[in-house]
């Protein structure tokens, strides 16, 4: 490794967490080429392209710093939307210190707790709503942890894999059902009659999203958090959805609501999410612990048999 610049730190790398609705995708080839890697993270600057390096989950300690850094930096430890690696260096504003009591095993789940955090701001569940979850990744199985602890009349999960249904009741949802069962809607229906007042859909999965709307109550709100690739979503909006007024949200991390910002920061929201974290200790939730090395074997087994696994990450 290079010494650190003049501005920049070493960080050895403790963990870092693969995110497999995002990761997968890519892994797949199912990215738009016309888009950048990232925006606002520079670690991921420039386009879609192999070889790319990826990943934006890591966790790890400070092991020298730049002649202009504070040394009190060194031996702390930092979260950084960095690829997976066993070492980067990076400037401050790139790091997020890690709050006391938060071990780097939960801290890795910081990035997708934001993204849990901000889903929940942009779908703004009310007392008393009934609330359906369409996909229980980690996002998914995050975003339900997340809304039962709101006063919900009815907290309904859906997902094809029963490792991630288990998951899903032991975060507190009322019920979670097969995403896979041909009368699913019927299903749903049985458990909330009218309808939902909001659905998120978080699959990753198209078709889910013409569920979601399916779902939906007159003058509910679907919020989006799947980020399709180059997936098409075939939707029917040819019957009740005119009539019904339902709203669609398009909900991305990397910005916050136009009409939250006047009282949210990015600050504010990372704040809400490492508290979070420690309220609900995601790190049980880990199911695969690998070296680095052993990287076409983690995503071997998200592609191939994604129903054993929920959270994978990388040891280093």
């Amino acid at each position: 490794m290079p010494d650190p610049a003049p501005n920049q730190v070493l960080v050895q790398t403790l963990f870092s967490a693969i995110s497999p609705g995002t990761e997968v995708m890519i892994y797949r080839g199912q990215f738009p080429e016309d888009l950048n890697v990232d925006e606002t993270i520079p670690s991921l600057a420039g386009p879609f392209r192999y070889p790319l390096r990826y990943g934006y989950s890591a966790a790890g300690q400070v092991i020298a710093t730049g002649r202009q850094v504070d040394r009190a930096w060194e031996g702390r430890l930092v979260f950084s939307f960095q690829p997976h690696a066993s070492h980067f260096l990076a400037c401050l504003d790139e790091l997020l210190p890690v709050p006391a009591g938060i071990k780097p095993e939960s801290a890795v789940f910081l990035a997708n707790m934001e993204t849990a955090v901000n889903l929940c701001l942009d779908g703004a569940p009310l007392l008393g709503e009934r609330v359906v979850v369409f996909g229980q990744g980690m996002v998914g199985l995050l975003t339900a942890a997340l809304l039962a602890q709101f006063p919900l009349a009815s907290l309904v999960s859906l997902d094809r894999y029963p490792l991630r249904r288990k998951a899903s009741l032991e975060a507190g949802v009322h019920a979670c059902l097969d995403a896979d069962a041909p009368d699913i809607l019927e299903q749903l229906r049985l458990i909330q009659p009218d309808g939902a007042d909001l659905a998120f859909e978080l699959s990753g999965s198209p078709a889910a999203l013409d569920q979601a709307i399916a779902s939906a109550a007159f003058t509910g709100r679907v919020v989006i958090g799947s980020w399709y690739g180059k997936k098409q979503a075939n939707l029917d909006l040819g019957g009740r959805f005119h009539r019904s007024r339902i709203r669609l949200v398009s909900s991305q991390v990397s910005s916050l609501a136009p009409e939250l910002s006047g009282r949210w920061t990015k600050g504010r929201r990372f704040e809400v999410a490492w508290e979070m974290l420690r309220r609900l200790s995601p790190a049980g939730l880990i199911t695969h612990r690998l070296p680095v090395s052993e990287a076409r074997a983690a995503y071997s087994l998200l592609d191939e048999t994604p129903e054993e696994a929920i959270q994978v990450v990388f040891e280093y």
